[in-house]
């Protein structure tokens, strides 16, 4: 085996993860994963704290005894997926390995994988939300839809208040029919949108920042396919039978908290790899998204109905 192998597999898994994280469309919750413990494999640990409140102080005695609790919880990530891939060696020498693989599997990535990671976390925050009261149906139309996204707007900044920075993100065509609305319009300006390292500017209102997403992405349940059974052997992923589209889900920008991993990029030569005369990939990678139950309150999901 070439003593650069290894090599190779940390410079491909680097470039993998920057790729995602750009990629992503919902990447800006990954930022609010700071205290998350990672360590390898399908599992995170984040901190859970918790206070006692307020007391009356006592003029003789002073300051009432307040208490603070800190302890980690393990989360698993539920979503386990990978793929392999061949590269023959005919085609790509070990001179030009690196090139080609980023290639491929780059691309893979940002028509395959960040399409798929997008949908499951809009999907999951929906479910959710459904599950907590805190969702609303209504069928998209010119005149009414930037009305209905006030008054959703609205349910949200009555628990958080208005300094709070929210993201709506929204289906890409709720929010071209929003921008026919000279009302919405008027009050629209273009903000800086921080998230961790990477900042960007987008279209706000009332500290509210829209984050516009492709309605393929967007619906309220999908199949994740395993590749094993008959009519799923070309993996991927597609709206459930049941699914509707989501018009828009209104959270805090640090309410969602995500996390995507690439697991060691397995990368074998062709002298060692005995199936065929090519180099071969194992790409795996998980991730997963949660929202505390005591953030639930603080959130608001819109789809059709």
């Amino acid at each position: 085996m070439p003593l650069n192998t290894l090599e190779y597999g940390a410079q491909l898994q680097k470039r993998l993860d920057e790729k995602a994280t750009q990629g992503l469309t919902s990447g800006w919750m990954d930022t609010n994963a700071v205290q998350v413990e990672y360590n390898g494999g399908n599992k995170v640990r984040m901190p859970e704290i918790s206070t006692t409140g307020l007391k009356d102080y006592d003029r003789d005695d002073g300051y009432p005894q307040g208490s603070v609790s800190l302890k980690f919880k393990d989360y698993d990530m539920t979503m386990d997926r990978g793929t392999s891939f061949q590269l023959d060696a005919m085609d790509v020498n070990e001179t030009n390995f690196i090139v080609n693989a980023t290639s491929v599997i780059g691309n893979f990535q940002k028509e395959k994988v960040l399409p798929e990671i997008d949908a499951y976390r809009y999907s999951k925050i929906c479910a959710l939300l459904k599950g907590s009261d805190r969702a609303g149906t209504y069928t998209a139309a010119e005149g009414t839809v930037w009305k209905k996204l006030q008054e959703d707007i609205d349910k949200v900044r009555d628990e958080v208040g208005e300094d709070t920075p929210l993201v709506i993100t929204i289906a890409q065509p709720v929010k071209t029919m929003l921008e026919l609305d000279d009302k919405f319009t008027k009050v629209l300006n273009v903000a800086e949108f921080k998230t961790g390292v990477i900042n960007t500017r987008l279209k706000q209102y009332n500290n509210s920042f829209f984050k516009p997403v492709p309605s393929s992405r967007m619906k309220t349940s999908y199949v994740f396919k395993d590749g094993k059974t008959d009519g799923e052997k070309e993996g991927g992923f597609a709206p459930a039978e049941n699914a509707v589209g989501i018009n828009w889900i209104i959270t805090p920008q640090s309410a969602p908290i995500a996390v995507t991993k690439q697991d060691k990029i397995k990368i074998i030569d062709p002298d060692t790899f005995q199936k065929a005369d090519a180099w071969f990939i194992a790409y795996r990678r998980y991730h997963e998204v949660w929202l505390p139950e005591d953030r639930h309150l603080k959130c608001w999901v819109n789809a059709e109905g």
